[in-house]
C-alpha cells in the first residue's frame, strides 16, 4: 500500500507540475514601474537575497509571482535539480523544504526565513 501511494503521488506530481507551471505563464503578473534610480537601489537590496526553490512547488510558484509583482531581482536556486544548492540549504538553512529565502544582513548574519506567506510578507513590508 505504500508503494502505491508513493506512485501515485509522483504521477499527480508529473502531471499537476506543469499544468501549473503553463497557468504561472500565461497569468503572469505585472510588476511595479519604478525610476531607473529606485529600481537600481532595490536591486542593490536585492543582491543579499537567495530563494531556494523547487520548479513546480506551487508554494515556490506563488512565491516567484510576488517576487515578479514587486519588481524584485532575487537569485533564485533549484534545490531539487541542482545538488550544491540543496546541500547548503540542508547544512545552512536546517532542513529541504521550499520556498527558503536566504537573508544575508548588512553585518553578515544570514536569515533562513521558510513559509511562503512569510516570505511574501517579508518582501511585501521591505520593498512595497
Amino acid at each position: 500500500m505504500r508503494l502505491f501511494f508513493k506512485y501515485f503521488f509522483k504521477i499527480i506530481h508529473v502531471i499537476v507540475g506543469p499544468v501549473l507551471l503553463g497557468l504561472d505563464r500565461l497569468t503572469r503578473p505585472q510588476g511595479i514601474e519604478r525610476t531607473p534610480g529606485e529600481q537600481q537601489r532595490v536591486d542593490a537590496q536585492t543582491q543579499h537575497l537567495v530563494m531556494y526553490q523547487f520548479l513546480s512547488c506551487p508554494f515556490c510558484i506563488k512565491t516567484r509571482r510576488a517576487i515578479r509583482r514587486l519588481s524584485l531581482n532575487i537569485e533564485t536556486r533549484d534545490a531539487l535539480h541542482h545538488a550544491p544548492s540543496r546541500q547548503q540549504l540542508l547544512e545552512q538553512g536546517g532542513q529541504i523544504k521550499v520556498p527558503c529565502l536566504r537573508i544575508t544582513n548588512a553585518d553578515g548574519n544570514v536569515e533562513w526565513l521558510y513559509e511562503s506567506n512569510d516570505i511574501i510578507q517579508y518582501l511585501q513590508k521591505s520593498f512595497a
